[in-house]
């Protein structure tokens, strides 16, 4: 086993909200602004960007309103010295198990000293650009069956194997559903349960558009399967997909059985969407808002494509966090119901490129930064896993 250094620091500054700055896909670049959402009406963005604004440090002190959130705090880095990690999935004990894409490795960050131990690689993948292996999901029954699911990029496709974990080791792998194109960029990647028992995986268009709105490719969907990887019951058309149109999903996340996915634009908009099954997102015909007359589902936020870059999503307490990678933040936006307004952006440029965000056991949050993935500037200590508390 290969073990990887970690340093605690408590209570380390942070830059407060700020409203705007810069995004794009993987790699894209531009200027972005902010848009509001509500149930009844697209939310468009404004001409002029919001001037930036910067909170005090925790050392100085910070006072909110009666009713306002707290901002955010990193309290301790968990784990540093990681390669271009990727996914993030929780154990019912709060271990944690983390991959990294480039390397092949799947690690295991045990107890509360946060030792990180290798479980062994995933052979399979194939790493190029964005692809490699990427997204990690436990089974709903992992008390019981002990099973991890896994994106992996082989030399021939996207596709979701499965492994049981035991004895400090990753058992044989299993394919469980292949197929999905891949690509150097725009490989999706992201897996999770839902609230219905099933597993729920973003995939990209690998750089070829038509294969969005193409209900016959597996590419520029989320696809909803059975832990056995099988069309699950009820999908639209019986396939395996549960939506469509989409350029590159790479966050997943639930609000009861609401689902939210983030996704990378082209040149002008990111979108944070709420998905509704059988519906199609619009690329490569609409980017951003504005489709809604020729029957797309318009996003409920959208940035411009320098200020966010969007990753990871996760859901706590009335919030959806999202991790920015070229806008090298992490948003916060408020949820209620179907509505998603007042995203507010924290640690500006503090830690860099921003891959994914999941909510711990224990209510917190764990943000994984991604500088060693060869567009971002790592510093000492990169690529780290940050322990935030909201």
């Amino acid at each position: 086993m290969r073990p990887i250094s970690r340093v605690a620091a408590a209570a380390i500054g942070i830059t407060g909200a700020l409203l705007l700055t810069s995004c794009v896909d993987d790699g894209n670049e531009s200027t972005v602004t902010l848009i509001e959402t509500s149930s009844s009406a697209p939310i468009s963005a404004s001409p002029t960007p919001t001037e930036p604004t910067t909170g005090p440090s925790p050392s100085e002190g910070t006072s909110t309103p009666s009713g306002e959130p707290a901002d955010p705090q990193v309290v301790e880095e968990i784990a540093t010295g990681l390669e271009a990690p990727w996914g993030l999935a929780f154990l019912p004990n709060g271990d944690a198990i983390v991959t990294e894409r480039d390397t092949r490795r799947v690690l295991m960050i045990k107890g509360d000293a946060h030792r990180v131990v290798e479980l062994g690689t995933i052979e399979a993948a194939a790493p190029q650009g964005e692809a490699g292996l990427l997204g990690v999901a436990l089974s709903p029954t992992y008390d019981n069956d002990h099973l991890a699911y896994f994106y992996v990029s082989t030399v021939s496709d996207n596709r979701i194997v499965r492994a049981r974990i035991g004895g400090g080791r990753i058992g044989p792998v299993e394919p469980i559903f292949t197929g999905i194109p891949n690509g150097y960029i725009h490989d999706g990647g992201r897996l999770v349960f839902g609230p219905d028992g099933y597993l729920y995986a973003s995939t990209g268009e690998g750089g070829e558009p038509e294969r969005a709105p193409d209900l016959g490719s597996l590419g520029g969907k989320i696809l909803r399967l059975t832990a056995d990887g099988d069309p699950a019951p009820g999908n639209p058309g019986g396939t395996a997909v549960w939506s469509y149109g989409h350029r590159n999903v790479q966050g997943l996340a639930f609000d009861g059985d609401r689902l939210w996915a983030s996704e990378f634009g082209a040149d002008s908009f990111d979108e944070l969407n709420l998905i509704e099954p059988g519906s199609d997102y619009g690329w490569p015909a609409v980017e951003g808002t504005g489709g809604e007359a020729e029957g797309y589902v318009d996003p409920r936020v959208t940035w411009r494509t320098d200020d966010a870059s969007p990753s990871g999503l996760a859901y706590l307490d009335g919030y959806l966090w999202l991790a920015a990678l070229k806008g090298e933040r992490l948003w916060r936006i408020t949820v209620d119901g179907a509505l998603a307004s007042d995203a507010t952006a924290y640690f500006v440029g503090d830690y860099g490129r921003m891959r994914t965000v999941e909510v711990s056991p224990d209510g917190d949050l764990w943000v994984m930064t991604s500088n060693r993935d060869t567009r971002g500037t790592p510093t000492e200590g990169d690529d780290r896993i940050l322990l935030v508390r909201p």
